[in-house]
């Protein structure tokens, strides 16, 4: 059994709404286009299709079978085109996930500038601070602010280093006294990044070496715009990359605290599938993110 055939055929038959229709647009008889459809069923052993004197339909199977088998023949064009180079623009549909803040005050606006120069492409840009499995979810692209996966089925570009910066608002410094020392931060009122409320630990790099202090506070979230308005607002002292922060920075609203001593340094990675890597659209789009966020122009370091 061909099963690019069949899969082309089955979609088609879908698409026609039935085999004769179907059946003219791929030039072949509509008994071939059956018998290529009834070999597809036999081979996964399901019912794909409802066929009635009067119409055919998807099952419920054959229905999600339909998406997937769309995103597998597209797949394959768009391989073939990029290996014989007859086409070497970007079009189809482009899947983005990427951190929510990030995304929001940093991505959103490059994607825009992107899609500008590729009017065939079409992007979907899905912000998460949740750590997503890139391939059961379907993304073509995916961003991370921290060290990537191991994983043989991922390919993984680092695109520029984002800073982390311990910070304040002058207000709560000049009530309870900014700390001297990394172990002092235990005595504060910390917030923190992640899923706990119980103690959390950073970890400070200075002069004597790495320090590993558990703080806690009032408030813990999954997101780190929180943190920067409860921040803003006097509420603890907070642990964020530099670039959600800059403008707060700049307006006198938190400053840095214990500058002598330094958080380890993140880094925002681009990630896409290994079977990804023929794609035009992931190659292009990933070198439209190195020259926007690379070393040379990074926007994320001040």
């Amino acid at each position: 059994m061909d099963k690019f055939e069949s899969l082309r055929a089955f979609t088609q038959v879908v698409e026609c709404g039935g085999f004769a229709a179907a059946a003219r647009r791929m030039g072949l008889s509509r008994s071939a286009v059956n018998k290529l459809v009834l070999n597809l069923e036999d081979h996964l052993q399901v019912q794909l299709l409802h066929r009635t004197t009067r119409k055919v339909s998807t099952t419920a199977t054959g229905q999600a079978f339909y998406q997937r088998c769309v995103a597998i023949l597209a797949d394959m064009a768009e391989a073939e085109q990029a290996v014989s180079r007859q086409h070497t623009e970007p079009r189809g549909h482009l899947r983005i996930n990427a951190p929510m803040s990030f995304g929001t005050l940093h991505l959103a606006p490059a994607i825009a500038d992107f899609l500008q120069q590729y009017p065939d492409l079409h992007g979907e840009l899905s912000l998460s601070d949740r750590f997503i499995d890139p391939i059961e979810e379907g993304f073509d692209i995916t961003i991370r602010i921290a060290q990537p996966p191991d994983s043989p089925s991922l390919i993984a570009h680092e695109l520029c280093p984002a800073p982390v910066i311990l910070c304040a608002a002058p207000a709560y410094l000049a009530h309870h006294g900014p700390p001297q020392h990394p172990d002092d931060l235990s005595h504060h009122a910390c917030l923190t990044y992640g899923h706990l409320s119980s103690a959390t630990p950073w970890t400070l790099i200075g002069p004597e070496g790495s320090h590993r202090v558990s703080v806690s506070g009032p408030l813990c979230a999954n997101n780190g715009e929180p943190l920067r308005q409860a921040a803003v607002q006097g509420l603890g002292i907070t642990l964020l990359p530099r670039f959600l922060i800059e403008t707060e920075l700049a307006a006198g609203q938190l400053v840095q605290v214990l500058p002598a001593y330094a958080a380890p340094t993140l880094s925002v990675w681009v990630l896409y599938p290994v079977n990804r890597h023929l794609s035009t659209k992931v190659q292009v789009f990933t070198a439209f993110l190195q020259a926007r966020f690379g070393v040379n122009s990074n926007p994320l370091q001040s």
